[in-house]
């Protein structure tokens, strides 16, 4: 469901390399059983972004199964996004998306939780006078200074998303160290910060020529963008952040309920 991008050279994993089986006696459908298997390699990092899974014909002989049963097993990965047929190269493992669900957490902490290694790169941290929008969403005064950082987000050397904060100039230090080795709401939480709620709003718009660069996408692709204004369990607005994600990586989730 996410396109993807590969390098014209990929690591190929053959079939023998996996520990497949399937259990005829199970009342689980064949092309299931073997469409979870390679679903949980896939999850694990046995079978990498971008690596060759191999043709039908090799993986039916391997495991004594018809090339329909096969076939109905890649089908079903690569209807939920998993896998990719392309003509000329095979069936390859696409780059894992996240979906990320709506709630007051950092992208690091996602990232985290669904095993993605996440990395940072700050482009910017200091501090210096904000633009009219930043300190109207903070409450400070026009022109007040505010610590500003930017920084690129990373899953296994690849970009995600581009993220630019500003948080009240008196409200913590963040050295850029502690940046690129944790999220800004952890940091924030240890020195003493409770963040308790949030205003945020959700979009798409083509990216800019810095921004495309930045986060390896052709210029003018689409983009995600969400700006949020968080605020402390006393009410106070401690951050406010524009932030910009690869389309063809990431979405997010709503959680939505019936009024009565």
């Amino acid at each position: 469901m996410m396109p993807s991008r590969y390098a014209p050279s990929v690591p190929k994993h053959e079939p023998a390399q996996l520990r497949l089986a399937v259990d005829r006696a199970s009342p689980v459908p064949l092309y299931f059983q073997l469409a979870r298997q390679l679903e949980t390699a896939i999850e694990d990092g046995a079978l990498t972004p971008g690596s060759l899974l191999g043709n039908e014909i090799e993986l039916a002989a391997r495991l004594g199964l018809s090339r329909p049963t096969v076939r109905q097993a890649i089908r079903l990965l690569v209807d939920k996004g998993l896998l990719v047929r392309r003509r000329g190269v095979g069936t390859q493992v696409v780059h894992t998306g996240v979906a990320r669900p709506m709630a007051l957490s950092s992208l690091y902490e996602d990232l985290a939780a669904a095993g993605l290694h996440p990395t940072t790169r700050v482009l910017h941290n200091t501090r210096g006078p904000a633009p009219a929008e930043v300190t109207a969403a903070l409450g400070l005064p026009e022109s007040c200074q505010v610590t500003v950082v930017h920084r690129l987000r990373l899953t296994r050397g690849e970009p995600m998303a581009y993220l630019c904060n500003y948080l009240p100039s008196d409200l913590l230090d963040l050295p850029t160290g502690e940046l690129e080795s944790s999220g800004l709401y952890a940091l924030m939480r240890r020195h003493g910060i409770t963040l308790h709620s949030a205003q945020q709003s959700v979009g798409a718009r083509s990216g800019t020529a810095e921004e495309c660069g930045l986060l390896g996408e052709p210029a003018g692709a689409a983009l995600l963008t969400m700006r949020r204004v968080s605020y402390d369990d006393r009410g106070r607005p401690v951050e406010y952040g524009t932030h910009v994600y690869r389309a063809s990586r990431y979405t997010f989730e709503f959680r939505l309920l019936v009024r009565g």
